[in-house]
């Protein structure tokens, strides 16, 4: 029953993908947001990536040492695309914090405690899910505080002028808008099970789970995320209030 609810590949999969694609791109570029080539290539490095994944995925679960070494490559991954969309990679360097600070600790608690099986093929999703998430919320916070900093830079300059220490004057302007990096995981958990059936419930109903396994599985990886995120947004909060994390345009 689980082959039958699995997606296909094949032909015609290919199609719709390719038509997905052409889609996604063409309303972009319709819309002038500049953004059509970023969709083909992200949608062609996808394709490539997942492909030499799904074909190096056994050999790396063969061993601890092996699978230790994927999430080690997931981590440089994610952190030097957080870098990229944050500021630059010789600038933002220091989004690893924030990505190891919530990543680490919340997936050593969840292995740690036997909520999930010390197994390799159950390890490293888990591992990539937090990781990921990580990534994303400390991109999301990292830009959107920097701007922050940047379009209010008057205030900051008045806190300054009223005798602030600079992380406190940072503080005043940034703190009221680091939440909005985590609204995306909020409404995904709000919204689970009335709005989306989320990959991890998915991907263990198709495995020939049952809907309860399902459901407790994906209930982890929501509340994790939850954590993980939380801690990277905070600890990118910090970061950019110290002026450890900035663009070269804030460059004194």
């Amino acid at each position: 029953m689980s082959t039958q609810a699995a997606v296909s590949a094949g032909p015609a999969l290919a199609v719709v993908l390719v038509v997905l694609v052409a889609v996604a791109a063409a309303v972009v570029i319709v819309a002038r947001l500049g953004l059509g080539r970023d969709v083909v290539s992200a949608s062609l490095r996808a394709v490539v990536q997942l492909s030499l994944v799904s074909l190096l995925i056994t050999a790396v679960l063969r061993s601890w040492w092996t699978t230790a070494a994927f999430i080690a490559l997931m981590f440089v991954v994610a952190a030097a695309t957080s870098a990229r969309r944050v500021s630059t990679l010789q600038l933002g360097w220091p989004v690893v914090l924030p990505i190891a600070a919530g990543a680490l600790p919340v997936g050593g608690a969840v292995v740690s405690t036997g909520a999930t099986p010390l197994r390799t093929i159950a390890v490293l999703p888990i591992a990539g899910i937090l990781i990921g998430g990580a990534m994303t919320a400390t991109s999301l916070a990292g830009r959107r505080l920097l701007d922050e900093l940047r379009d209010r830079h008057g205030e900051y300059e008045a806190a300054l002028a009223l005798g602030l220490l600079p992380r406190d004057a940072a503080l005043e302007v940034c703190r009221p808008v680091a939440g909005t990096a985590l609204v995306p995981a909020l409404d995904q958990t709000r919204t689970v099970g009335l709005v989306t059936l989320p990959g991890a419930f998915v991907g263990v109903l198709l495995g020939g789970g049952s809907v309860v396994q399902a459901g407790a599985t994906q209930l982890l990886v929501l509340i994790a995320l939850l954590a993980v995120e939380g801690i990277a947004v905070v600890v990118t909060l910090e970061l950019v209030a110290g002026r450890w994390l900035r663009r070269p345009s804030l460059d004194p």
